[in-house]
């Protein structure tokens, strides 16, 4: 399971200085005999998980602490919400939950449907971007692009070879390949970025990668990671 500050560049769990994530799952449930899954929200006042949902988290760092945030940038503004909701919608069964939805498929046909939304949401994108836009929804940064943005750069490192999506990598596509590199120029997002970490969680999962092995490549030297 997840586990905290076992491996370079991870952090150790400095308020209840726990082990592995499923500790602070039963820490709230004594009696929780359920998968550990991250991110994880934790309110250290109530001691409490808060949430355990990407997409909840990003809405709740974007508007839900008020002054205590830095209000700089919307995540979700109103003038965008519609057309965000709309992207979100396609985005996640699609293409974020698709490459999981190849990569653990027990049958050819649903590997083979998961294989189709995948590339076929890569092609829209990749269509999407042809008029010169820097973001997904013009040239403001919103929530979508977050959420693209973390299925893309495990793409070629993990969900190409291990999940079987292997049509074609980020990088064969030019605006997705020239997208995914402005988004790393976004300022604080680089720093989020671990392949080594990438690499590790991945190819530790036992069913998809038995013997344990982790693949050498790919080279990300034109990303500088």
């Amino acid at each position: 399971g997840w586990r905290f500050g076992n491996f370079p560049g991870a952090q150790q769990d400095p308020l209840n200085h726990a082990q592995y994530l499923h500790e602070i799952y039963t820490r709230v449930a004594p009696d929780y005999t359920g998968r550990a899954t991250v991110p994880v929200l934790w309110d250290k006042k109530t001691g409490t998980i808060v949430s355990n949902e990407s997409a909840d988290i990003v809405r709740m760092f974007n508007s839900g602490f008020g002054n205590l945030a830095d209000n700089r940038i919307d995540l979700y503004p109103d003038a965008l919400r519609a057309e965000i909701d709309a992207l979100n919608e396609s985005l996640y069964p699609r293409l974020n939950n698709g490459v999981y939805r190849a990569g653990f498929a027990t049958t050819s046909i649903s590997y083979q449907q998961a294989f189709n939304d995948v590339f076929s949401q890569l092609d829209e994108l990749e269509a999407l971007l042809s008029d010169g836009r820097t973001f997904l929804l013009g040239e403001r940064l919103t929530e979508t692009d977050i959420r693209l943005f973390v299925t893309l750069i495990r793409f070629d490192v993990a969900y190409h070879g291990l999940f079987k999506c292997n049509l074609r990598r980020i990088r064969d596509y030019t605006l997705l390949n020239r997208y995914l590199k402005s988004m790393l120029s976004v300022s604080g997002v680089r720093e989020t970025v671990s392949i080594d970490h990438i690499k590790q969680g991945y190819y530790s999962i036992k069913a998809l990668n038995p013997n344990g092995i982790v693949p050498a490549g790919p080279d990300l030297s034109e990303y500088g990671l």
